[in-house]
């Protein structure tokens, strides 16, 4: 695995640890700074990584990475309401 794809997976990893319950207004402050430090691993991510490789294994791994980090931002908001 790259240096981008370890960092997104451990930057999604201790963002999402903790409980799945999407976040009310109490908690949307908390998960929003621990969502925070996402930014620079993703922006590496998506700067050094090709997501759609030829290769299946990778493709699907790195696919599988983008679908962590989706859900770890939806814990703060529904994402989908931006487009």
């Amino acid at each position: 695995m790259g240096i981008a794809s370890e960092r997104i997976r451990r930057a999604t990893a201790a963002s999402i640890a903790g409980g799945s319950e999407r976040a009310d207004e109490r908690t949307s402050d908390l998960i929003l700074k621990k969502t925070l430090p996402l930014r620079a691993p993703v922006d590496a991510f998506f700067e050094d990584v090709m997501v759609n490789a030829e290769a299946l294994d990778l493709r699907l791994n790195r696919l599988g990475l983008l679908k962590s980090l989706h859900v770890a931002m939806n814990r703060v908001a529904d994402l989908s309401k931006l487009a």
